[in-house]
């Protein structure tokens, strides 16, 4: 595993098979596909920034890189993806063996290039589209988080504001005298002209006859935009003074309805808005969210009360009547959101369900933000909210206006990307037949990244047979060139170059070669987000069988066994943990959606594919650590087993982290033994895991849920519906101190004992 680790250090890539199964049969064989899970913007302190324009092949366009073939000679270079021999320009006449360029250098597999003088001249742009039909309570928490936000926004910045309820407002910023809003109706569309129309943009400066309205370049005059869209250093007071009037949406709500909430016709003015002013520019939408959306396009919901919001069953069973009508009209927000480069960013904040499901589509084609709370006074909301704009060591570095594109050698074809991205529906040779997310394209939209964004490309071996053995020894590389075009925080269009080589193999010899390249933790990710894909867009998909079936197939073809003898069955250290991580993706919450709302499965879901490999595995297979008087903190297996009396357990799954006590550590602290001088060791036993969740809070965005319990307490579940159930209310003998699960799932023993019988037969 180590060296895949520090393949990902060097250029923010894990593959699943790092020697490439040679051809299109060989690589089905493999089962699971030929993928990479790629960080476009991942820092790396040791990288080069070059500032001049990168070098292409004039037949490929791809870039300069240590895998051309450089002929000092005749000053000529050979693309490895297409080998046209290229001249160099002039400016390259000093190279030589001893003098060579940076993106030459072969630690250099990733560079980034910043043109000089291409620098944006747009600051960041912030649209807060902020619900008011929720109670004063939640009310004055969301007003005291804003006004915070507002504060740590960079001055620089633009930003406007937005409230909806029944109606929409759009508040005029710039009008200090008096506080002065446009109201639009909730319930039905407003058109893009028709909103320019109403607001008076075009009362000093008439309309133009034709072509698009874009921002003060075409058709609209600076001063019109800067009513509505202020610098966040001259805006300051006078959105803090709209927040304090700010009141709960004042339409009286019959007892058996529900509060009355248009969040599609806002979002759809806040884009229209945004794409009427500043298109082009890396502007986000931010909306805050406390309830399901009742009225207008994108509604999940009736206002009655009788009429429960959709569950997972009314969507299988196709009984959820707004639903289909909700996620077209977002998929209309999304295009529209993507073409002005665009970004939308949600906080649901409520008890009930808002429509995350719904608007899934947006949030993820523009790469925006998402993060799910059950209040605006929690600080899973808070404390993300304010990690959005912290600067310094913790930023996120988010950035905008990304084009990711791709190149590989010519026996390899994208069959898509499973990630925050919409497709620019750039086709060529390169596009599969076969479409897994956003396919058929070689060219994709990133509106919104930032430096933990990562993308799952599933790639498709084309190649039908294997030459003969003399070609395969001399050219058995392949290359992938991955190329990322994008603006930084601080507004500077960077490029940044990845290249990466492979080698394939083919034919009878290859099985060793293939297990050695195996990286099973980057297998098993591509199975969540693959599996995540299927539930959402396959009917009658079953992921369960999905599952078993890819797991059987690849013990019987990697394993070492004799026919018909489980008890004969080993794995290689390669795929050894590959089923235990099978066995926790199958009881996942992005397989297992009963008792999750659609909602929570979609905010799941949207998480899943936009991590990293290590955050990835940690919601598929969480971490548990142990901590007692007998030893240091140390890793326990997931298991029921790993419960006692007298330790502390602290679980890491990914969206929660719970610190659980064993009964009689619960007890000593219940008497108060930690305040006691002589009992000093119990103290900081107590405070070690505190300590290390606080160190895991820091990292993570969006922030996690901590849950502190104790043994047979009520949110003991937290931790329980984790662990495999070794010990259940059915089995023999309990361990004293220990507990059992009350659950007939399957454990890990059984599990495994299938699997072998099945792979050997």
């Amino acid at each position: 595993m180590a060296e895949f680790i520090e393949l990902e250090g060097q250029d923010g890539v894990r593959m699943t098979w790092n020697v490439v199964p040679g051809t299109k049969l060989e690589a089905n064989n493999c089962v699971v596909p030929v993928s990479a899970i790629y960080s476009p913007i991942k820092p790396f302190p040791s990288m080069p920034v070059l500032p001049y324009a990168p070098l292409r092949c004039r037949i490929c366009r791809s870039v300069l890189n240590p895998f051309s073939i450089v002929d000092f000679g005749t000053k000529m270079w050979v693309c490895p993806f297409c080998f046209q021999r290229n001249h160099f320009p002039p400016y390259y006449t000093s190279i030589s063996d001893e003098n060579l360029p940076a993106e030459l250098f072969p630690q250099y597999t990733t560079i980034e290039y910043q043109s000089p003088g291409e620098t944006s001249s747009m600051p960041p742009v912030f649209m807060f589209v902020v619900d008011t039909s929720i109670i004063e309570e939640e009310m004055a928490f969301l007003k005291s988080s804003l006004s915070q936000a507002i504060g740590l926004l960079p001055d620089n910045s633009l930003v406007g504001l937005i409230t909806f309820g029944t109606l929409v407002h759009v508040h005029e910023l710039g009008f200090s005298t008096i506080p002065k809003t446009y109201v639009f109706k909730g319930s039905k569309e407003v058109a893009k002209d028709q909103l320019l129309e109403q607001m008076g943009f075009f009362l000093s400066k008439p309309k133009p006859s034709a072509g698009v309205i874009a921002g003060a370049r075409d058709g609209l005059s600076s001063e019109s935009i800067a009513r509505f869209l202020l610098p966040a250093s001259d805006c300051e007071f006078a959105i803090n003074s709209v927040l304090e009037e700010l009141q709960k949406d004042p339409w009286h709500i019959p007892a058996d309805q529900r509060a009355s909430r248009c969040t599609g016709t806002a979002l759809s003015v806040a884009a229209s808005l945004l794409g009427a002013c500043v298109p082009g520019s890396g502007a986000r939408i931010m909306a805050f969210v406390g309830g399901p959306s009742t009225e207008g396009p994108g509604s999940i919901v009736s206002k009655n009360l009788s009429e429960p919001i959709r569950s997972h069953k009314d969507l299988d069973k196709d009984s959820a009547p707004h639903y289909h009508r909700a996620v077209k009209f977002y998929e209309v927000l999304a295009k529209q959101l993507v073409h002005q480069g665009h970004v939308l960013d949600l906080f649901a904040c409520a008890l009930d369900q808002v429509g995350v499901a719904e608007l899934k589509v947006a949030i993820e084609r523009t790469g925006g933000l998402v993060v799910l709370a059950e209040s605006f006074g929690h600080s899973v909301f808070k404390d993300s909210l304010k990690r959005v704009f912290q600067s310094g060591d913790k930023d996120l570095g988010l950035s905008s206006n990304g084009i990711f594109e791709i190149n590989c050698s010519k026996d390899i074809k994208v069959q898509g990307i499973l990630g925050p991205c919409a497709s620019l529906e750039k086709k060529g040779p390169l596009c599969s037949d076969t479409i897994i997310g956003q396919g058929s394209t070689s060219a994709w939209k990133m509106c919104g990244l930032d430096q933990a964004t990562s993308l799952c490309l599933i790639f498709e071996i084309a190649k039908k047979d294997i030459p003969d053995a003399t070609v395969q020894s001399s050219s058995n590389q392949i290359y992938f060139q991955f190329l990322t075009y994008y603006q930084n925080s601080a507004g500077e269009m960077r490029l940044r170059v990845t290249t990466l080589s492979r080698r394939w193999v083919a034919g009878p010899g290859s099985m060793q070669d293939l297990i050695a390249g195996f990286d099973q933790e980057a297998a098993a990710v591509v199975m969540a987000r693959l599996v995540s894909f299927k539930m959402e867009f396959e009917a009658e998909f079953d992921p369960i069988r999905w599952l078993d079936k890819a797991l059987i197939h690849i013990c019987s073809r990697f394993g070492d066994y004799q026919k018909d003898s489980p008890s004969s069955f080993s794995l290689s250290p390669r795929f050894s943990i590959f089923p235990q991580f099978m066995f926790h993706l199958r009881r996942s919450q992005f397989v297992q959606v009963f008792n999750n709302s659609p909602d929570e499965t979609a905010y799941f879901r949207m998480i899943l594919n936009r991590e990293n490999v290590a955050n990835s595995v940690v919601m598929i297979q969480p971490s548990l650590i142990s901590y007692s008087f007998q030893s240091v903190p140390e890793p326990a297996l997931l298991d029921v087993a790993a419960i006692a009396a007298d330790r502390i357990l602290l679980l890491d799954s990914y969206f929660t982290i719970v610190i659980f006590h064993g009964s009689t550590i619960a007890q000593w602290r219940k008497a108060g033994y930690q305040n006691q001088p002589e009992h000093q060791a119990f103290a900081q036993l107590l405070q070690a895991p505190h300590d290390d969740a606080d160190a895991i809070i820091k990292e993570r965005f969006p922030v996690p849920r901590l849950v502190i319990c104790d043994q047979h307490g009520s949110q003991a579940r937290f931790l329980l519906a984790k662990l495999n159930p070794s010990a259940t209310y059915n089995s023999d003998g309990n361990r004293p101190g220990g507990d059992i699960i009350f659950t007939d799932d399957v454990n890990f023993e059984v599990f495994l004992d299938h699997l072998q019988r099945l792979a050997v037969q």
